[in-house]
């Protein structure tokens, strides 16, 4: 296999990455806004300058990453509640992009960067102990069997965000599947670097005031949406 064909496979995404035509305004933003906010990734062995990606000088209140932010509602609201940390957003499906560009545009943040690609590409480039905090929202929760490789929340996966999580930093995880539910907590409470932060069934039941809902949530498609926060040992 070459290196070509081998990147090729790592970079591997399940799903769509582009849906219905995007409108004008839309298309806008695409070719105006998102090439400043565009994170780039350098080639190995190098690292992604984090105080360069956020003008020179590493956010005061840490790096977030959210990985798969959908329509940016949850990134969005997060930048503008924070606006002393630098948050990077990974979303591979450009219409979900696009709107997450209007969210930026319309609330006038610039503390937010994207990457429109696999989130594994800047987990993968990124230092060691470098955020604050993660999210990982209502992740596809591929419910057949034979499919649940394909899910985000497996053991390697937390190894990269354990690793790239400060001791004390927050995970943050959510379904609504009722099936993917048990998974999460299976592999969260199982791994040796992080610890769950519920102490009885309200506390990821509720949903805590910092966690804004988005349009997603709301349609409750799959079932109740359930809120898990996890703190790296």
């Amino acid at each position: 296999m070459s290196e070509e064909e081998a990147g090729h496979r790592e970079r591997t995404l399940y799903g769509r990455r582009r849906g219905k035509k995007l409108r004008d305004g839309q298309q806008s933003l695409l070719e105006t806004l998102l090439p400043r906010l565009a994170v780039a990734i350098p080639p190995e062995p190098q690292k992604i300058d984090l105080a360069g990606l956020f003008g020179g000088t590493l956010p005061a209140g840490g790096v977030w990453l959210e990985v798969g932010f959908g329509a940016g509602e949850h990134l969005v609201w997060q930048a503008r509640a924070h606006p002393d940390v630098g948050l990077i957003g990974c979303e591979p499906y450009i219409n979900g992009v696009a709107k997450c560009l209007a969210h930026i545009e319309r609330e006038g943040v610039t503390n937010v960067r994207l990457l429109v690609d696999d989130a594994m590409l800047v987990m993968k480039a990124l230092p060691d102990a470098s955020l604050s905090r993660a999210f990982v929202l209502f992740p596809d929760p591929w419910p057949k069997t034979r499919h649940h490789k394909r899910r985000f929340v497996q053991r390697a996966n937390l190894d990269v965000l354990a690793r790239l999580l400060k001791p004390g930093a927050e995970l943050r995880l959510a379904t609504d599947d009722p099936s993917y539910l048990p998974w999460m907590i299976e592999h969260a409470c199982t791994h040796a670097s992080f610890e769950w932060l519920a102490e009885r069934p309200a506390d990821w039941r509720t949903r805590p005031d910092d966690w804004p809902p988005t349009r997603y949530e709301t349609k409750r498609i799959a079932g109740v949406p359930h809120f898990l926060r996890f703190r790296r040992r």
